[in-house]
């Protein structure tokens, strides 16, 4: 380091540590302390059984290669349920978006109320949604689909209400000034300067529904996750390690196509 750069180093403004700071730390702490009493959790238990973990792992590493026939068409079904569960959400979502931004919109009330719902629609966790719909519809895939398109909307609803409400205003002004009426404006100057972010937040609500769909189908919503449940249910961890291995693949290959398809769009 120069004499030049330890001189700007030492100029630096320096903040004093404040008492609040030192609060925040003890009830940290304290917090710490107390959650783990609570929720007596231990580390010394996960310890004593690291063997039983570790004997399930080295069983996991030996896949029964045989039930790669039956995974497959499992697997083609999570890929089948995140894009209709996708598809379905994102039209909601473009709809509900032009409603409540406040550049489109101007009544504030009738924005405010439907975000309220919105938020409410976000808060509901896409687990619960699936335990839903199952008891509705009962167990099977339809239940995946519906609860993957809420999930779906509650992430691209809320992306792309922001993406419009920062757009340039210009063509809103000029396009009002000549008389067009609100779908003319929407459709010549509000979706062409948004349509990539769209796609772009569809195929990242896409990536996370691959994902969500393999844990749905644990709880009867369709899918791998169903037959991931059995496999583990009678301790047949070779069949479990065939299964996460083609979940694992299939993941990380959508989610490489999804990320350069991402990019390609925002340049």
């Amino acid at each position: 380091m120069s004499s030049t750069e330890e001189e700007t180093l030492m100029t630096l403004p320096k903040k004093k540590f404040k008492i609040l700071n030192l609060l925040w730390i003890i009830l940290f702490v304290v917090g710490l302390v107390v959650s783990t009493k609570v929720t007596k959790t231990s580390l010394g238990a996960l310890f004593a059984n690291f063997g039983q973990f570790a004997d399930i792992f080295l069983q996991m590493l030996h896949p029964n290669w045989s039930y790669l026939g039956a995974v497959i068409p499992l697997i083609l079904e999570t890929i089948k349920m995140a894009i209709l569960g996708t598809v379905i959400g994102s039209i909601l979502a473009f709809v509900y978006s032009l409603l409540i931004a406040r550049n489109i919109v101007k009544n504030k009330a009738v924005t405010g109320i439907l975000r309220v719902i919105m938020n409410i629609i976000r808060t509901v966790p896409d687990l619960l949604l699936g335990a839903i719909f199952v008891a509705i519809v009962g167990i099977g895939p339809v239940a995946g689909i519906l609860a993957l398109a809420i999930c779906t909307f509650g992430i691209v609803v809320k992306l792309f209400y922001e993406a419009i409400e920062t757009i340039d205003s210009g063509p809103i002004e000029a396009l009002t000034a000549v008389g067009a009426n609100k779908l003319q404006i929407i459709v010549f100057a509000v979706l062409p300067q948004v349509m990539t972010y769209f796609i772009s937040y569809c195929l990242y609500a896409f990536e996370i529904n691959v994902r969500a769909s393999t844990v749905l189908g644990y709880i009867g919503a369709g899918g791998i996750g169903l037959y991931l449940q059995e496999t583990l249910q009678v301790f047949d961890y070779p069949k479990t390690g065939t299964i996460i291995i083609a979940i694992i693949l299939v993941v990380v290959l959508i989610d490489y196509v999804s990320s350069k398809s991402r990019e390609a769009l925002m340049k």
